[in-house]
């Protein structure tokens, strides 16, 4: 996860671009959609970068389960915190915690990037989720069922794919793809999309013939759109190997 502390920032960087278009695509409305320690530029065009993908069918969801990408919230970083507590961190604002400075009790999304309204994170509540940007179950449907444990871990806990987001949002997505579910709202519709296109091309992930005109249909608005990079490791640490 991107992290708030020490050199462990530097090993989970996540790169959120805003881009500047027409089309729903224009600056994006709710600001630094993430991390603020991020830059620009990493990875060129998020619009070129969709035709890198490999373009295959949907495969069969048979045999997928959420464990098959490790247990929750890992700390493949080993900075003590969970993933969960790194995303909170790093997306939100005016943040408590309840133990030091690692699980967080209290902040706000200013806004939530889906819906572009500010949401108070309160443990306990279930107001503010983890979004992976691209869906589990739509990893495992194009390629993560052939990947080694140790892969799929991986992805489950990149910041490159994770954002804070408000639960009521999020949870209209399911396991859709960019040509299923793009968030409510409009002008966060590029950075997301971007987002989704890095995680895909880091990992290796297909997409469907729909998937891909659908995404270079919201980047076409946004042209100046750049890819974001860095993450975590597309391998967790040996330690979580054999799950």
């Amino acid at each position: 996860m991107a992290r708030l502390r020490g050199g462990a920032a530097a090993a989970a960087v996540v790169l959120v671009v805003i881009g500047a278009g027409v089309s729903g695509c224009k600056k994006d409305a709710i600001g630094s959609a993430g991390p603020e320690e991020t830059k620009a530029g990493g990875g060129g065009a998020a619009l070129t970068a969709v035709d890198s993908l490999t373009v295959k069918g949907r495969a069969p969801k048979t045999g997928y389960s959420r464990e098959r990408f490790g247990t929750a919230w890992a700390d493949t970083d080993s900075n003590h915190c969970d993933t969960r507590d790194d995303i909170l961190k790093r997306d939100l604002k005016e943040v408590k915690f309840s133990d030091g400075t690692c699980r967080v009790s209290r902040g706000v999304l200013e806004p939530d990037p889906y819906g572009g309204k500010d949401v108070t994170f309160t443990r306990g509540r279930s107001l503010v989720d983890i979004d992976h940007l691209v869906a589990l179950s739509d990893a495992w449907q194009k390629g993560a069922k052939y990947w080694d444990a140790s892969k799929r871990i991986a992805l489950a806990n990149d910041p490159l794919n994770l954002r804070a987001v408000g639960a009521s949002a999020n949870r209209s997505k399911g396991d859709g793809d960019t040509a299923t579910w793009l968030p409510p709202n409009k002008g966060y519709r590029c950075t997301y999309v971007a987002a989704q296109v890095a995680v895909k091309k880091k990992y290796g992930l297909w997409v469907t013939g729909a998937e891909k005109a659908a995404m270079k249909k919201v980047l076409a608005g946004c042209p100046g759109q750049k890819l974001p990079s860095g993450g975590n490791s597309t391998t967790a640490p040996k330690r979580f190997h054999a799950n």
